[in-house]
């Protein structure tokens, strides 16, 4: 590729400006969040990136959604013609309908799965610094 085709496309990309989808479920976000920077993408997002695991950390669910293409992931699908997209992606967790944070454990969990359970709603509790609850079954 030329130097001028290069710099071209980079500031088409550049002009056109950032990508940003919003989802929100309407539920009130509790604070806490899971992010994913640079989540793969393939072929335009035609292939989008593979699902982020919220349950540990939402147990009442996800309030809102926020996917970004910014300028260096855009430079990156520029550079390889669309192939590769990456995206930032953000996941605000749902405030529990009883106000403070709940984290759920099945009656059938095993020890790691329960030490993981704990070691969460220990951070949680900390990064809020609010008292969170652990409930036993769903």
């Amino acid at each position: 590729m030329h130097a001028r085709t290069l710099a071209t496309l980079v500031l088409a990309t550049a002009l056109a400006g950032c990508y940003h989808a919003t989802i929100e479920t309407g539920a009130k976000p509790s604070g806490l969040t899971v992010e994913k920077k640079w989540a793969s993408g393939w072929v335009y997002g035609l292939v989008p990136p593979s699902a982020i695991e919220t349950a540990a950390k939402c147990p009442s669910g996800v309030a809102k959604v926020d996917t970004q293409l910014g300028f260096l992931n855009m430079v990156v699908g520029v550079l390889t013609l669309g192939i590769y997209t990456p995206m930032d992606i953000r996941v605000a967790c749902a405030e529990s309908p009883a106000g403070g944070t709940a984290f759920v454990v099945p009656d059938s969990a095993s020890a790691t799965t329960w030490q993981a359970t704990m070691l969460l709603a220990a951070q949680a509790s900390r990064d809020l610094n609010e008292p969170v609850y652990v409930q036993v079954g769903h």
